[in-house]
């Protein structure tokens, strides 16, 4: 059965790539630090890890976490930000595929950590994000860390309203078979209490 559309495809249409990527090359060059997710990942991971980048769109934390000597994987539903990933890094491995359907591809199951930056959860296809989640999960070793941050009302979404709230992430990351062991309000660590955005650290116990 085919897949209903996704929200980012909805919102932004085909051949984006090369216009997102632009974006953060404009923000990087005005100063502006581009790359708090991945710091944030390095920071809880052992040097060398192995890393998927699960909506890593143009390749932006994948990219930088590799060139910090960890194994990195990307995959994307959006072929055109793929097209800019494989142009910045020809070497690391590039997937085109839904998170829905990652059980369709051999990524294996040995993933120390699996990141889902800037927006992935609230902008898959609606109905299909427990199932993402669970794919994602099964990615993970034990101990492996499910990484994620997103906006949970309209002033942090590309969306006019939030489709997905903390309470359905956690949900279906506990069906997932995953404890919650870390939230921030930021990708800087500020402490979460409420609010618009939140970064949530899951883990697969043993």
């Amino acid at each position: 059965m085919p897949q209903p559309p996704n929200r980012w495809t909805e919102l932004v249409g085909e051949g984006h790539g090369h216009r997102y990527d632009q974006r953060f090359s404009d923000l990087a060059a005005s100063g502006v630090d581009v790359h708090g997710e991945a710091r944030f990942c390095a920071a809880r991971l052992r040097p060398g890890a192995r890393i998927l980048d699960a909506g890593c769109g143009t390749g932006r934390v994948a990219v930088w976490l590799a060139e910090q000597g960890f194994d990195c994987v990307g995959v994307d539903v959006d072929a055109s930000m793929l097209d800019q990933a494989r142009a910045r890094a020809p070497q690391l491995p590039w997937v085109h595929r839904d998170l829905a359907e990652l059980d369709s591809v051999d990524l294996g199951a040995d993933f120390d950590a699996v990141i889902a930056a800037g927006n992935v959860i609230p902008l898959l296809a609606g109905g299909t994000e427990a199932r993402a989640v669970g794919r994602l999960a099964e990615r993970l070793r034990p101990d492996g860390l499910l990484i994620a941050g997103f906006g949970l009302d309209a002033a942090h979404l590309p969306l006019s309203e939030a489709p997905v709230q903390l309470a359905d992430y956690d949900s279906w990351c506990r069906v997932a078979g995953l404890e919650l062991r870390e939230r921030y309000a930021t990708w800087d660590g500020d402490p979460y209490t409420e609010g618009g955005y939140a970064v949530s650290v899951h883990t697969r116990p043993r």
